[in-house]
Order: structure tokens, then C-alpha cells, then sequence
């Protein structure tokens, strides 16, 4: 049985390059997702939220392995950030941020897949968020993305250059419902916060 990567298939929407920001067009893609706010540094709804995707991410893929006989890797945590208020929205404070973590789902994934992993990881492990937790499709369309190496507090001056590459392109940034778009590809818990890839994503 081959074991699919699906970074590697969707190689233009989870690689970039340092500093050269690209236009793509991102398709729809189904995400388990949950909502909240708050700083994700210090905020347990947020632990909580990340307590309860992962479980199920993996439970979905040993389901799939086990039954479809299709076989992959569980994809990148993901962030959609947003304010109420976007002229608020900082990277130095955090505490207004609304988000949505989610980790991308193929599409043989159906809904009762994703129902029977829910009551299995209800069963077993009981995370606080389940319940918020949704398999939801998102289309984000035409967007720019770039990479970034380094802390996530430090992101400032590469969103910025991000923003200002859209503008160029003759873009516009005052479309709400269009957020801020982080794809985690390191982990905090084993990387130096100096060498994180994050590949920081604004459709418009």
C-alpha cells in the first residue's frame, strides 16, 4: 500500500520560498476545523482546540488505511486569523484575535468517516472542543503566499511585504471573510523558534 504525501501532491499550496511572494490559485479543500479567540500563546481554548484536531486527524487516517485501504500522511496544523476590526489587527497583541484551527482532509474522507472517528475519540479520549469540531469545506480562491523562518512574534515585517505584494499585483485587502492564512510546517515543541517554517497565506 502506498502512503500518498499530500504536501508533495499539493506541492504549490504547502511549499514557498523565503522572501518571493507568489500569486496561486487555491481550490476548495475540506478541513477539520474548530473556532474560537484568543492569544494562541497563552489561550487554553486554543490548547483545547488542538487537543481535540489532532486525535481525529488521526483516527480519520487510520480509518482510511484500514478500510479504503488508502493510506496517508495526517496534514500540517493550519490558522485562519482575523479581528472584529482588521485596522486592529496585530502580531503584538493577540488577545482579540479570532481564528480557526484547522488540518486539511483528501477528499475520500466522507462524512461518516469523519462521524465515526468523532464517537471513537469521544469514546476514548473526550477532548473539551470535540463538540466545536466540524469537517467543513473552505475555498479560498486566488491568494498570495510566501515562506517565513523564524519566531512566530516576529512575523510583523512578512506580512507586510505580503500585503505589499498584493497591492502591486493590483489586489486589495478590505474583503473581511478573506483571513489571514498561517500552514505550520515545523513543530514549536521540538524546533528553535529560529528556524520555523511558516508559509503565511492572504487570498484577495
Amino acid at each position: 500500500m502506498n502512503k500518498v504525501d499530500y504536501k508533495k501532491e499539493l506541492k504549490q499550496l504547502y511549499s514557498a520560498k523565503v522572501g518571493k511572494p507568489v500569486v496561486i490559485k487555491v481550490p476548495k479543500m475540506n478541513f477539520l476545523m474548530i473556532d474560537g479567540k484568543g492569544d494562541p500563546n497563552t489561550s487554553q481554548e486554543y490548547m483545547d482546540a488542538i487537543q481535540a484536531l489532532y486525535p481525529v486527524a488521526y483516527t480519520i487516517k487510520f480509518m482510511c488505511k484500514k478500510e479504503l485501504e488508502k493510506d496517508f500522511g495526517v496534514m500540517p496544523l493550519e490558522g485562519l486569523w482575523w479581528t472584529e476590526d482588521m485596522h486592529n489587527f496585530s502580531t503584538k497583541d493577540k488577545s482579540d484575535w479570532l481564528w480557526t484551527a484547522m488540518i486539511m482532509q483528501p477528499d475520500i474522507v466522507s462524512k461518516e468517516v469523519y462521524d465515526r472517528a468523532v464517537k471513537q475519540v469521544a469514546e476514548k479520549k473526550k477532548p473539551n472542543a470535540l463538540s466545536k469540531l466540524r469537517l467543513e469545506a473552505y475555498d479560498e480562491g486566488r491568494s498570495a503566499q510566501v515562506m517565513y523562518i523564524g519566531p512566530y512574534d516576529e512575523e510583523g515585517p512578512t506580512i507586510l511585504d505580503l500585503h505589499n505584494f498584493i497591492k502591486e499585483q493590483g489586489g486589495k485587502l478590505d474583503n473581511s471573510n478573506k483571513h489571514h492564512h498561517e500552514i505550520y510546517l515545523g513543530d514549536p515543541r521540538r524546533t528553535d523558534p529560529s528556524k520555523l517554517k511558516t508559509i503565511i497565506r492572504q487570498p484577495y
